[in-house]
């Protein structure tokens, strides 16, 4: 049936592709050199390995005559509609991304962008985490964005400090035991 008869566009589903994460108004874009090269290599994979074979398949499944019931064209152009967003993604963010490598960090006593922190809750648990740009953050390699709740308790920070991390459940006061900088895990 055609798009004309059922109110459906392309656009309608390359808007349902998550983006990734947004930077909020007026917060720059900071990201480790690491994570900075990983957006990088991920773009060029994008552009130079994976579109071209797509379009390839695409190219040749076209060709194959009605395209109303194809599936490697179908599934083609859809997967080409999620790259082209994955690259105009990555390229926006790489072009707004000022890089802070932890390693220059000069001030090392103190928690900034970039620092690996241990630091122990009020269960007496103990927890250790880096400190990282927006699209870098993976809590479960304890990687977390400069601009959640935890990392904003941080920041700033000495160690043996006691800062009060906001939550839902209310305030939770956590100790800093440790901060260093270098390669982030």
């Amino acid at each position: 049936m055609s798009k004309a008869f059922v109110k459906e566009s392309d656009q309608d589903e390359v808007d349902d592709i998550d983006p990734g994460p947004a930077i909020p108004i007026g917060v720059k874009n900071y990201m480790t050199p690491e994570g900075y090269r990983r957006m990088q290599d991920e773009l060029r994979r994008l552009a130079r390995d994976e579109r071209p074979k797509i379009v390839e398949t695409v190219a040749w499944a076209a060709g194959n005559g009605d395209r109303s019931e194809n599936g490697d064209y179908i599934y083609g152009k859809k997967r080409l509609r999620e790259i082209d967003s994955r690259i105009r993604f990555l390229t926006k963010r790489l072009e707004s991304a000022e890089i802070v490598d932890p390693a220059q960090q000069k001030n090392r006593g103190q928690v900034f962008f970039g620092a690996t922190v241990t630091y122990e809750n009020a269960r007496g648990e103990d927890k250790t985490v880096t400190i990282v740009g927006i699209d870098e953050a993976d809590l479960d390699r304890g990687r977390i964005s400069w601009v959640s709740p935890v990392a904003r308790a941080l920041l700033k920070a000495r160690a043996g400090d006691i800062v009060e991390l906001r939550t839902p459940a209310g305030a939770e006061p956590i100790e800093i035991v440790e901060i260093s900088y270098g390669a982030t895990p």
